[in-house]
């Protein structure tokens, strides 16, 4: 007989991935964000619509992993250099943004719905926060994401995410549940804060760097994956045992490996957990919106969405003009962020247990969190006129600025250290990758800064930012590549050059087709090289030497070129140099 509860787990697997399959692929092509896909899809086959799926509460404990699993991404994202130079847009910019607007839409919330002061602080604070996962994609889409002004809203967004821990401590701090009251007092929980991030900061050195460096000396791609999950799952349970927040150990322990080798292979390795994770906690909280409380207030749900949109697009337009932004500019930066954002649901969920507000108002604020993501790309589409105005003839276009990689050096051995100085001593970002850890630390101990992953994994030149790079350069043993594995890495990031490393001509021969600008013989340079101080040393004048050598490419070229159209590498064998005397015409 078959096992019922795995037979109903299985149907629900398959009925929940294929909604999400069909709504995210249809709200991506119609520019409205992967997170309304998921809600719409969990709403539909929940109990409420088709209920063809059950036990939203235990899919969304489980999801909530998803949660931590992004605290941890955004972690790894806290370049320390960078926050250095953002440090004025984040601190300032971003904290003027989410305290005046959370208190603005608390008071609205207070007012209006006649919530208490607790409860609208509860529900108006969340909405202070914007959806990263909708406003990133289209700053990213439009080539903004490396210009001034995404990066001002990059560094909002930035504290937004950062100010998730301390807003789910407000929440706690307000909360009337017997079971939270029972909890130790405040200043006891921020000594255990205290101690537990200088724990956690000591095990990454000392414990989780090292294992690291062993995985990764293994080979063991598979175990790295373990090491990952279990770096962020260790982190989050040691918060909870603590009584504290999970999310903000999961945080911890991003930011202490962002500037370590592994930051992009971890990236790479967590992000397809973390997508699922995250796509299944939105699936959840879609399968847990109370339509009946919705379908009963929908004035009340427009009304108080429109009234965020406005307050918030209008907090932020004047907090860019106080920073200096052209109007324009600060009306842009106004409604991309005008939205109410994914970490909204993960709040509500947050103050309904901790009985500040009833599961009917969680699904009210969530319909209106929903109702305003929706609107966000029909908004910056109905304003583009207003917001791009042609800039006059003596303007500059704002350009972006050269954040990240222009260039991406996969192997850093002996060919790929100096293609990487040389674009450096230009002033090219080069970002290094190699996954020979005693490379890595002997580049580093020359204040070379080189990453841990296989350079040929999309995903990994993906976090390595690769859509943006404008090169691509294998500086890696040729037989490593072949000429589908380059096809697809052009597919993937098609405004990035590739340049390919081939140590001889069987290499060459081996990609040929290959969608590549530049391939690199080693050994023809250094050979041509030798004989060339070989002729001077004969006695032979240099534009003999210069003639000689034009004619010898020439026939290589050539020799080349008709080997890679026939398949054969004995092709063109006329071209070849092999007694004194042939004639060089």
């Amino acid at each position: 007989m078959h096992d019922v509860s795995q037979t109903s787990l299985l149907s629900e697997g398959v009925i929940l991935l294929g909604f999400a399959l069909v709504f995210v692929l249809l709200f991506r092509k119609l520019g409205l964000g992967a997170t309304l896909g998921y809600l719409l899809a969990g709403a539909l086959v929940g109990p409420q619509v088709l209920g063809l799926a059950g036990d939203a509460e235990g899919k969304i404990s489980i999801a909530e992993l998803g949660i931590t699993l992004l605290l941890f991404v955004v972690g790894l994202e806290l370049n320390p250099a960078r926050l250095w130079r953002m440090r004025r847009d984040i601190l300032g910019l971003g904290l003027m943004q989410v305290a005046a607007c959370g208190l603005v839409v608390s008071a609205i919330i207070a007012i209006f719905a006649h919530f208490s002061i607790p409860a609208a602080l509860a529900l108006g604070l969340p909405l202070a926060l914007s959806s990263t996962a909708q406003v990133l994609p289209m700053l990213q889409s439009s080539g903004r994401l490396r210009t001034p002004f995404g990066e001002r809203a990059f560094a909002i967004l930035l504290f937004q995410d950062l100010s998730i821990i301390p807003l789910i401590t407000i929440i706690a701090a307000l909360s009337r549940n017997p079971a939270d009251a029972g909890g130790p007092a405040g200043w006891l929980l921020a000594i255990y804060t205290v101690i537990a991030i200088a724990g956690l900061i000591a095990a990454g050195r000392f414990v989780i760097r090292p294992l690291f460096r062993l995985i990764g000396n293994l080979g063991e791609r598979e175990m790295f994956v373990v090491a990952a999950l279990f770096t962020v799952v260790g982190s989050a349970v040691v918060m909870e045992w603590l009584g504290l927040s999970t999310a903000l150990g999961a945080f911890v322990a991003g930011v202490m490996l962002a500037d370590s080798p592994y930051r992009h292979e971890l990236e790479a390795d967590v992000e397809p957990f973390r997508s699922i994770l995250l796509g299944l906690f939105f699936l959840a909280v879609g399968m847990q919106l109370d339509l009946g409380a919705i379908a009963d207030r929908p004035l009340f749900v427009v009304s108080m969405a429109l009234a965020l949109i406005a307050a918030k697009t209008s907090i932020i337009m004047g907090i860019g003009l106080a920073f200096r932004m052209e109007w324009r500019n600060a009306l842009a930066l106004g409604l991309l962020l005008s939205q109410g954002g994914e970490f909204g649901f993960v709040l509500f969920t947050q103050a309904q247990n901790a009985l500040l507000i009833a599961p009917e108002a969680a699904s009210i604020f969530g319909a209106i969190v929903t109702l305003s993501m929706a609107t966000t790309p029909f908004l910056m589409a109905a304003t583009r006129r207003i917001r791009e105005a042609p800039p006059a003839r003596d303007q500059v276009r704002e350009k972006p600025h050269a954040e990240g990689a222009n260039a991406i050096v996969v192997g850093y051995g002996r060919f790929g250290q100096t293609v990487a100085q040389m674009m450096i001593a230009n002033d090219i970002p080069v970002t290094l990758i190699d996954n020979d850890i005693e490379m890595i630390d002997v580049a580093s101990q020359f204040g070379a800064k080189v990453y841990f992953g296989d350079g040929t994994r999309l995903d990994l030149l993906r976090q390595a930012g690769a859509n943006e790079a404008k090169l691509i350069l294998f500086c890696i043993d040729g037989n490593q590549l072949n000429a589908e594995m380059l096809e697809g890495v052009h597919e993937a990031f098609p405004d990035a050059t590739l340049y390919v490393r081939a140590f001889d001509r069987r290499t060459v021969f081996h990609l040929r087709g290959a969608p590549v600008k530049h391939v690199v013989r080693e050994v023809l340079e250094s050979a041509v090289k030798m004989a060339r101080f070989a002729l001077e040393d004969l006695g032979i004048n240099l534009e003999e030497i210069d003639r000689t050598e034009d004619m010898y490419r020439a026939r290589d070229k050539e020799r080349m070129k008709r080997q890679i159209e026939t398949g054969d590498l004995h092709a063109a064998r006329d071209q070849i140099f092999t007694r004194p005397g042939q004639s060089l015409e």
